[in-house]
């Protein structure tokens, strides 16, 4: 029976092949730069709207990954209130977003603070809130007290994927780890992010939560890396893509006897996607401060406003009168105005569908 890696001893002297890594390394420092760059130039609100959209993205995606949907919008207002971003229409949300929201937040904006066992159980409570994952009382706020096995399967057909360290060994592995974490200062952030990633999953030392404190526990060593708590591309998104992958490359260096460099090839092409993925992104952010720019001086009522960022936010489907009026809390009459206001101002059009419902879409700004 192949042994797990922290079944060898000094299992988190991890080693790697330099030269296996220093290309993609080396690219996915430049395209950091170079978004940072981009993004600079964007100008104040640009940047803000930027922030919260990769920061939305992140939490959203994260817990997607561990099966479970979060309301886009109720993240985004939870994010622009507690970061101060006027934003319009803003929802409430409840007590679970809050607490998700508040962890990545947490991780994030306060990226230079020590990662203290005290903060990862303050983080561990805010993802658990009433101190039940799904229909089932774990344990909140502290490290695991019972055994660890990752499994699939039916019912008296479970396959085991991993076994994590014993329960009496979590404590010290931890301490081991963040003493790591926060003194280790040679190895350059990014790669530091990898291996806090994989070493920190390795451990589980959390009832439930593991994945996304491990993803918080990323973004926190990138912030670091890019000495900015201002976010402009979602890892969290790229490993939802790539989330087959994640599992098989994970599975497998477990089993290693210590060299990761597998691991971190597979971390630093995900990163660098993440990175290509937020160019479009970028590309939509500057799209929308142009269109407001354009339009500072237009009359515009809540309504209008509220509808034309979801158009430039990326509406998915089609504009219809209806959707107006269900959006925006008003009448078909109310809402078929507005859109005609919009029409005669050059900003909507009709489209060419056909069909029994009139659609209505954007007429594409031309970017100077």
């Amino acid at each position: 029976m192949a042994k797990y890696i922290y079944e060898n001893p000094n299992w988190t002297e991890f080693t790697w092949d330099d030269k296996s890594i220093n290309t993609i390394f080396g690219e996915v420092r430049l395209m950091q730069g170079k978004i940072i760059g981009q993004m600079n130039a964007l100008g104040f609100s640009a940047k803000e709207e930027a922030t919260l959209t990769a920061l939305t993205l992140d939490i959203v995606k994260s817990s997607e990954i561990e099966g479970e949907l979060l309301h886009y919008d109720q993240v985004r207002s939870s994010i622009a209130r507690r970061l101060g971003i006027n934003t319009a229409g803003l929802v409430p949300s409840n007590r679970h977003i809050e607490g998700v929201v508040e962890m990545m937040l947490d991780a994030t904006q306060r990226y230079k603070l020590p990662l203290t066992e005290k903060r990862l159980f303050g983080w561990h409570a805010s993802l658990f809130p009433t101190g039940y994952s799904g229909p089932y009382q774990i344990e909140v706020g502290r490290y695991r007290t019972g055994e660890m096995h990752v499994v699939s399967g039916a019912m008296g057909k479970e396959k085991v994927h991993y076994q994590a360290v014993n329960q009496e060994f979590v404590k010290a592995e931890m301490d081991k780890f963040l003493d790591w974490f926060n003194n280790d200062h040679k190895l350059d952030p990014v790669l530091k992010a990898a291996i806090a990633h994989f070493w920190f999953i390795i451990i589980h030392p959390f009832d439930d939560g593991n994945g996304r404190i491990g993803r918080a526990i990323t973004d926190m060593l990138l912030a670091q890396a890019e000495g900015s708590g201002e976010r402009f591309y979602s890892m969290s998104s790229q490993i939802l893509i790539e989330r087959k992958r994640y599992y098989q490359v994970l599975q497998k260096v477990q089993f290693s006897s210590g060299d990761i460099t597998e691991w971190l090839e597979w971390f630093l092409q995900c990163l660098k996607n993440a990175m290509i993925a937020t160019e479009e992104t970028t590309q939509r952010i500057l799209q929308k401060a142009e269109f407001w720019k354009l339009h500072e001086h237009t009359l515009l009522n809540a309504r209008q406003r509220l509808m034309l960022n979801k158009l430039l936010d990326g509406f998915e489907g089609k504009l219809q009168t209806s959707k107006w009026a269900k959006i925006t809390k008003s009448s078909k009459d109310t809402a078929l105005r507005d859109i005609k206001d919009l029409i005669e101002k050059g900003i909507l059009k009709q489209t060419d569908d056909g069909g029994r419902n009139v659609n209505y879409e954007l007429i594409n700004l031309k970017l100077s």
